[in-house]
């Protein structure tokens, strides 16, 4: 059985308001491989069960969590989404906007999820004397 993920199921996953909860593990498998492996620029997992277990700590770390999806792209081997994550911890909220890259299995499910999005800036960049450290040390690499 071969399934084909649509703009509108992307949609559905990746759109989550502050004060609503992420999609289940139900909902993640309609469209993932049980052998999906995800990469971010803080961990790398193969598995569903690992997939959706990264999800929840991630929501448990967090007072609330937000996605806004802006922009999808998608064919049969591949989709990209551009999106914007916010997280509430201890009264602050940090932005991180970044692009997630899905690659289909034959089966059309998930065979791979990688996002990619600047973990350092707006995490230690707001924080006295570390934000400052961090910006001139991003210069550095790019000068």
């Amino acid at each position: 059985m071969t399934k084909q993920v649509s703009i509108d199921d992307l949609k559905e996953l990746f759109n989550k308001p502050y004060g609503k909860d992420a999609p289940s593990k139900q909902k993640w498998a309609e469209f993932y491989n049980n052998d999906v492996t995800f990469i971010d620029p803080t961990q790398e997992t193969k598995g569903l069960d690992s997939y959706v277990a990264a999800q929840e700590k991630l929501v448990k770390r967090c007072d609330d969590v937000s996605l806004e999806t802006h922009a999808i792209l998608i064919n049969a081997e591949c989709g990209f989404i551009e999106w914007t994550m916010g997280l509430k911890i201890m009264g602050k909220e940090f932005i991180y906007p970044g692009t997630t890259r899905l690659i289909f299995a034959k089966n059309g499910l998930i065979k791979e999820h990688r996002d990619y999005f600047d973990f350092c800036g707006p995490t230690f960049g707001p924080i006295p004397i570390l934000g400052p450290f961090i910006r001139w040390l991003y210069a550095k690499f790019i000068s």
